[in-house]
């Protein structure tokens, strides 16, 4: 029988990071999304993974930045109010499918399960951190400008990071 481990948000983050003029990197992040991981114990070999990240909780502490990426040039979050990921096993990577403006890709991160451990107050914690890349025209967000001296205003790589922590179910 699995085990349901479900996201502790306030010791959780997801992270990004894109080259902005060729020159420099922003980053961002996502305040709002959910997760949980179903295991069949405590190695998490076979565990299935979804999370859901709330699309118009990105911030890059610029608030025009913002709502630019929450428009249609971007994340179209009115129409595409979530970005979701589901997996199936977690072997040191986890391989899994990632809806972005309502287009899924598969993709790959590489994951570091940091283990185990028991809070004051008696719960069970599992601590995972998380980095991959994605090319974000793959996912419709294909808004840039062209620059002056050559280049372009956003590469298409995104960067992609996380530190994550799940409450064991009773």
């Amino acid at each position: 029988m699995a085990t349901k481990w479900n996201l502790d948000p306030t010791h959780s983050e997801i992270t990004f990071k894109v080259k902005h003029m060729m020159i420099s990197n922003i980053k961002g992040n996502f305040t709002n999304f959910t997760a949980e991981i179903d295991a069949d114990d405590d190695t998490f070999a076979n565990a299935k993974t979804t999370a859901t990240i709330q699309t118009d909780s990105v911030s890059t502490h610029n608030a025009d930045r913002d709502n630019h990426l929450k428009s249609a040039e971007f994340f179209n979050a009115e129409a595409n109010p979530t970005i979701t990921f589901d997996s199936q096993a977690l072997n040191g990577a986890v391989t899994g499918n990632l809806t972005i403006n309502g287009i899924t890709k598969p993709i790959t991160l590489d994951v570091d399960f940091n283990g185990i451990n028991v809070d004051p107050w008696g719960n069970t914690k599992a601590g995972f951190s998380f980095e991959g890349k994605i090319n974000r025209k793959d996912f419709g967000l294909n808004w840039n400008a062209a620059l002056e001296a050559g280049g372009v205003m956003v590469s298409e790589d995104v960067k992609l990071a996380g530190d994550l922590q799940f409450v064991k179910q009773a």
